[in-house]
């Protein structure tokens, strides 16, 4: 049994064939899915999909490229929802910053100021973060310890392999591992992997994204979790059975969902 944590269903790339997609990752073992929230016009898709599947779950939050959608009265609706089991994706990205500074320096506030409104209202409704971190580590990990967000947890999504991010471990925090694991110039999350707790490892895809080898260049699903997993259990010198039990468990701790 395996659990993607993070693959965006709702993305109009899946807008074709999206139950012949979820019907082939349950035939590859694939049991459980959630589908972030990344824009707030594609939130109502994820809900319907959820409720459509007992096994699909979503989180409501805005990305950082999307902030000034962020609209709390809008994410509370969707976060009372029982399907809704999250808030996020949410956090920095500073990889597409505008080249003038005082530009720069307003888009960095406001992505800041975003963010800490979305722990605050994850601590209120207790509920866990997906943390979305890109060129913004140390502002990243600032806002998570100031916010005390410890409180409610959460999943750095697409784990960037930096090691000063590691000791988020100790403040509730999960690692997302996706395709590139399996990428040849993957090789600091190569080298970081056994560093993480064990109890803190989470299988994704961030489909339509970063699609693993063989299939790189394709749109990525989540079936290709089952490649993910082989290429992390060589890592980690484990049997792939035990690495989807291991990533299977450690979801249903954080997420208080899916079911064995």
């Amino acid at each position: 049994m395996i659990i993607d944590t993070h693959c965006h269903l709702d993305d109009e790339r899946y807008g074709d064939d999206v139950d012949a997609v979820i019907s082939r990752a349950w035939e590859g073992g694939v049991r459980g899915i959630l589908i972030p929230g990344a824009n707030r016009d594609d939130l109502e898709k994820a809900q319907a999909l959820s409720r459509r599947y007992e096994h699909l779950f979503f989180a409501a939050g805005i990305h950082p490229y999307h902030h000034p959608q962020y609209d709390e009265k809008i994410l509370r609706t969707f976060l009372e929802d029982p399907k809704c089991i999250a808030v996020g994706e949410c956090g920095l990205d500073y990889y597409r910053l505008p080249e003038e500074e005082e530009e720069k320096q307003q888009e960095m506030q406001s992505q800041k100021e975003i963010f800490v409104q979305h722990v605050r209202l994850a601590k209120e409704v207790k509920k866990p973060l997906i943390v979305h971190i890109r060129e913004a580590n140390d502002d990243s990990k600032k806002v998570l310890i100031e916010e005390n967000a410890s409180e409610v947890g959460g999943v750095l999504h697409c784990y960037n392999a930096s090691k000063h991010l590691l000791d988020l471990a100790n403040h509730g925090f999960y690692f997302g591992i996706g395709g590139v694991i399996t990428f040849k110039n993957a090789k600091a999350l190569v080298e970081v992997l056994p560093l993480i707790p064990r109890d803190k490892l989470l299988l994704e895809t961030d489909g339509p994204y970063l699609t693993p080898m063989p299939f790189r260049g394709e749109r990525n699903e989540p079936l290709y979790t089952t490649l993910v997993a082989q290429k992390m259990a060589e890592i980690l010198e484990m049997s792939v059975t035990e690495l989807h039990a291991l990533t299977t468990n450690n979801a249903i701790s954080l997420f208080k969902a899916f079911k064995k």
